[in-house]
């Protein structure tokens, strides 16, 4: 019998680039917040993004998932489906989100829930729209709605 210590296993993001991930792996980068499913406006002359606190029309706000993820792209065309090459072109992406940290060289944050095993510790903190976002249906002019904290 082999009495030597087992070295930990490394996370699959510390070995793997965004392109060698599987598809499982890929989607459990998403930690949930739902951030990028906010509605957002772009200035046309600044072509600055502004982020409302409304979420899409598949966007369940207290679940923070989409209700349609499989055809989401049906019901939301503009729904912007992520891929290894488009994610670095995405500026409307928040700072928080796994993919866009890891395609700029980061690690994932404390409070993610591949490193604390804990679904909802995006939730707990604060970095959700969880109590925070609108149901589209319930909005609203997108105007009145412009939020600072997504980013």
């Amino acid at each position: 019998m082999d009495n030597k210590a087992t070295a930990p296993k490394i996370p699959f993001w510390h070995e793997k680039t965004l392109v060698q991930m599987n598809t499982e792996e890929w989607e459990s980068l998403c930690d949930g917040c739902a951030r990028c499913c906010l509605e957002k406006l772009e200035d046309s002359v600044t072509l600055e993004i502004s982020y409302t606190d409304i979420g899409c029309g598949l966007l369940d706000v207290n679940k923070c998932r989409c209700t349609n993820y499989a055809e989401r792209k049906r019901f939301m065309p503009d729904c912007e489906r992520l891929t290894p090459s488009n994610i670095g072109f995405l500026k409307w992406m928040p700072s928080t989100c796994a993919y866009k940290m890891l395609f700029e060289g980061k690690d994932l944050p404390d409070w993610h829930p591949l490193v604390t095993g804990d679904p909802d510790s995006v939730h707990k903190a604060g970095i959700s729209v969880r109590g925070r976002a609108v149901d589209a249906k319930d909005a609203g002019d997108l105007e009145d709605h412009i939020v600072f904290w997504p980013k």
